[in-house]
């Protein structure tokens, strides 16, 4: 297996407080109020063929995060986005995946930072090859997560916030361990959520059915996908959905930056099999997103 390129010691470029700077050159403070408190947020997106997909929304909902937990980003939307395609030109990028964040500096130490300046960086990388669609269509094997979603009363769900993906992290890494792909994670009632990144579909009868997201993200590729299923006539319907009603569903499928529409497999227990609605909104987003892609048709 070839090593993994460490992401502090790449060539290119990083957009960085305004200016671009060589990647190597992107640094910070050890006493960055990010690092020991969390208090940054970022997005993930994608460039296909040179084009952010759905940059605005990305780019908005970063704004609207740095709102939730007390800052404001010094940048207008405008910049940011001017910002965004710069950097993907500036590297080259075709197909690739870009990270902006904002972030409380290092100018106080402790819980009350007000003073602190906050900075802006975006980075962006080659994202490489995708599974061809044959491997993607047996679908990923997923567990159940220990940690839950959190109550909106406890956490600024809505926030794509850095201090939330730890118990992210920690499933993601408990799922690997054990031979998943990832880990589906419930809310603090017990109810089906989402996984440690993605948005998380279930289909009976025809029928989508997706968790209600009120405490976790409504991810910019779930309401596309959701668009997309209404485009084709299928109803789509938002609800609470009981862990134990997924032997109750025939296909199941994820949604994300990442993930893009991937289909599970399997759930713990749960068994799935991709089908012909998975598949077709698969392949209707990869048509959305690459409208010069060599998908196949239906």
């Amino acid at each position: 297996m070839a090593s993994l390129v460490p992401f502090d010691d790449r060539d290119g470029w990083i957009w960085y407080d305004g200016e671009l700077v060589a990647w190597r050159e992107a640094k910070l403070h050890f006493l960055t109020h990010a690092l020991h408190y969390g208090s940054g947020v970022f997005e993930g997106e994608r460039c296909y063929g040179g084009e952010i997909f759905k940059l605005e929304e990305h780019t908005d909902r970063l704004i609207e995060g740095a709102g939730i937990i007390d800052f404001v980003i010094p940048y207008s939307a405008e910049q940011i986005n001017d910002a965004s395609r710069e950097v993907v030109r500036a590297n080259g990028l075709s197909d690739g995946y870009v990270r902006p964040m904002a972030w409380r500096g290092s100018d106080q130490m402790g819980v009350s930072a007000q003073n602190n300046r906050i900075h802006l960086a975006i980075a962006a990388w080659d994202w490489g090859s995708y599974f061809p669609m044959e491997e993607r269509l047996k679908g990923l094997r997923l567990r159940f997560a220990e940690y839950r979603r959190p109550d909106p009363a406890t956490a600024p769900c809505k926030a794509k916030a850095a201090g939330l993906y730890m118990i992210c992290s920690i499933e993601k890494h408990r799922a690997e361990r054990d031979g998943y792909a990832d880990a589906l994670m419930l809310d603090y009632r017990g109810r089906v959520a989402e996984c440690t990144g993605a948005n998380v579909f279930f289909i009976k009868d025809g029928v989508l059915h997706t968790p209600i997201a009120d405490c976790f993200l409504d991810g910019i590729t779930r309401r596309t996908v959701i668009a997309l299923a209404k485009a084709r006539g299928y109803e789509v319907v938002e609800r609470i959905i009981m862990p134990d009603e997924l032997g109750d569903f025939s296909e199941c499928f994820i949604t994300g930056t990442a993930a893009e529409v991937t289909p599970v497999s399997e759930i713990g227990d749960y068994r799935f099999t991709p089908g012909v609605i998975s598949e077709t909104l698969l392949k209707d987003y990869m048509r959305l997103v690459q409208p010069k892609s060599q998908v196949a048709a239906e």
